[in-house]
């Protein structure tokens, strides 16, 4: 079972650590009418947001925020595509915050994320969030509202997890589906996490299928322009094979074994830790190695179509073409949109 941060993450950048602090309350942070827009580059995978966005807080004179719920691992380098520390140009926030075998929450992020907006603000530097994990974008961005005590010393989450890890996610899937049918039908069977918080949910008094119901209807909370990459998907799914191939050529598989040999096996084997758990099943002699890599790429291009489908469904994003992949072209095009938007008022 995972263990849990002992409270919300106050340091900044590739370095921080847990403190003991109490969670902020969001709505005791205070200026954001007054703070310069948030610039979020969102996309689906392997569109070029990691590069544009340094190369847009380069120009604005500002500093990255990561918003990706796999890049806050230690460890998890190669498989999660984080920028290497000698590529980066600007100082990169929300990488590297936790051990895999750590909880981290949407929640969690919220309270980091805006700590580094207004950090930054008052240093009168530009945040630039960038982001494909589409729930910590809006749970930063807008006014998700979470439940602050549920992120610590959490009995319902630990009698869930306890169930999951005694007889099984098939089974504790099962027993939210003889619960709360129509949020089981939401979440897949082996999704332990977002299951785990459907039984909270309930516990509550709401509902995981009430709460995605209202998503489109959660107003803005923080000053925000967002920009978004979009690729054809043929040359989208290119880009991602040829990255697993780079990946696997970089180590990817020694990383694997690194983590497993640090008694990693149950947090790089969920769902969610694409690129890892295939790679264990290739270690465990479930497949082969060219099997694995080939789930990777399968499993990659369905997340990146769930990806473009997320962010699809959100009317503030300002579109550009990505296909040619070229930085400079793209920096110009997120620059002149930027300009527009601060000028209307957005």
């Amino acid at each position: 079972m995972a263990s849990r941060a002992k409270g919300t993450l106050y340091a900044t950048g590739t370095d921080a650590s847990w403190a003991t602090a109490p969670l902020v309350d969001s709505e005791s942070v205070s200026r954001w009418e007054e703070c310069r827009p948030v610039v979020c580059v969102v996309g689906p995978t392997a569109t070029g947001k990691s590069s544009l966005s340094q190369e847009l807080a380069l120009a604005l004179g500002g500093e990255v925020v990561s918003a990706d719920s796999m890049q806050v691992y230690r460890g998890m380098d190669i498989g999660t595509a984080k920028m290497k520390p000698e590529d980066r140009k600007v100082h990169h926030h929300g990488i590297d915050l936790c051990e895999p075998n750590e909880d981290f929450s949407a929640a969690l992020f919220q309270d980091y994320a805006r700590s580094c907006f207004s950090a930054l603000d008052r240093n009168g530097k530009r945040a630039v969030l960038c982001g494909g994990t589409g729930l910590y974008v809006r749970a930063a961005i807008d006014d998700y509202r979470f439940v602050r005590g549920g992120q610590r010393d959490n009995g319902i989450r630990e009698h869930y997890a306890r169930i999951a890890q005694e007889q099984g996610t098939d089974r504790l899937w099962a027993l939210l589906n003889e619960k709360d049918a129509a949020s089981a039908a939401l979440i897949h069977p082996h999704n332990t996490r977002r299951i785990i918080r459907a039984f909270e949910m309930l516990a509550e008094g709401s509902s995981y299928a009430q709460q995605h119901a209202c998503l489109k209807n959660i107003p803005q909370f923080v000053p925000a322009h967002f920009l978004g990459l979009e690729v054809e998907p043929g040359i989208l799914n290119r880009r991602i094979d040829e990255r697993v191939d780079a990946m696997i050529a970089e180590g990817l598989v020694d990383e694997v074994m690194g983590l497993l040999d640090r008694g990693f096996r149950e947090s790089i084997t969920a769902p969610q830790a694409i690129g890892y758990k295939e790679i264990v099943a290739a270690l465990d002699g479930d497949c082969s190695l060219d099997e694995a890599v080939m789930r990777i790429k399968r499993t990659s291009h369905r997340y990146a179509k769930r990806q473009r489908s997320w962010f699809r469904g959100d009317s503030r994003i300002r579109w550009l073409r990505a296909d040619s992949g070229n930085i400079t072209e793209l920096l110009s095009l997120a620059l002149h949109e930027l300009d527009t938007m601060d000028e209307a008022g957005f």
